[in-house]
């Protein structure tokens, strides 16, 4: 791996980049507030004795609901280690930090008192289509699975989710509601396709917490993911 001064166009940068949209999305993302990676300006990386590489960087986060976006200093840092473990990641977008607390409120409610509880699948479909009402799912999946895509990470992944295939959710007696997923991540530099089972809870004030994450097995011919362009 390179040290010193790294190529803002190519893979290294771009992949310590991508874990940071994951880590907002993980400590911010809700079905109203969802970040991308915009751009990488500049990145530098350096072996830390013992630790691990660190990348230092400079980005451009997009919050893609509201579409828009705000330059970003961030470190990623891949650790060593016979066990692994998911990047440790410092950066802050405070001006992306809109208020959707209203939002988030009515769609709570929406959903909390709707007489049967919901259900959807592929999310978006194979021609990378989804109907309005679905689209705070998908988002509420994009977040869920940026945890999954956060602990995954090295330096040599690069996640994407690909689709919802199944969304459910399920009876709750609390002030959270809780869900029931199966999502599908694309890792671009293999091309693999995995399918990943996921329990998880959502509520304006928490936001979203997973609870149980399992890798399913290559058992699902064909899988590709749905054309989104």
């Amino acid at each position: 791996m390179a040290t010193g001064e790294l190529n803002p166009n190519h893979y290294p940068a771009q992949r310590a980049a991508k874990v940071v949209q994951h880590y907002l999305n993980t400590q911010y993302g809700s079905p109203f507030r969802l970040f991308g990676l915009h751009n990488v300006q500049s990145g530098n990386a350096e072996d830390v004795a013992d630790s691990g590489r660190k990348y230092q960087l400079e980005i451009t986060v997009q919050e893609i609901i509201s579409n828009t976006t705000e330059k970003c200093p961030a470190e990623v840092l891949f650790p060593r280690g016979e066990q692994r473990r998911s990047p440790q990641v410092q950066a802050s977008c405070e001006e992306l930090l809109k208020n959707t607390k209203a939002q988030e409120e009515a769609l709570f409610k929406q959903y909390k008192m709707n007489p049967s509880l919901l259900s959807a699948n592929n999310i978006p479909d194979s021609f990378g289509h989804m109907e309005p009402d679905s689209r705070p799912l998908w988002h509420l999946g994009i977040v869920a699975s940026s945890f999954v895509m956060l602990n995954e990470s090295t330096e040599n992944t690069l996640y994407n989710m690909a689709q919802v295939a199944n969304i459910t959710q399920l009876e709750t007696e609390n002030e959270q509601l809780k869900f029931d997923c199966h999502i599908l991540l694309h890792e671009m530099v293999s091309q693999e396709i995995i399918h990943w089972k996921l329990l998880f809870t959502w509520s304006p004030p928490e936001g979203v917490k997973v609870l149980q994450m399992e890798q399913l097995p290559h058992c699902h011919e064909g899988a590709k993911p749905p054309n989104t362009s």
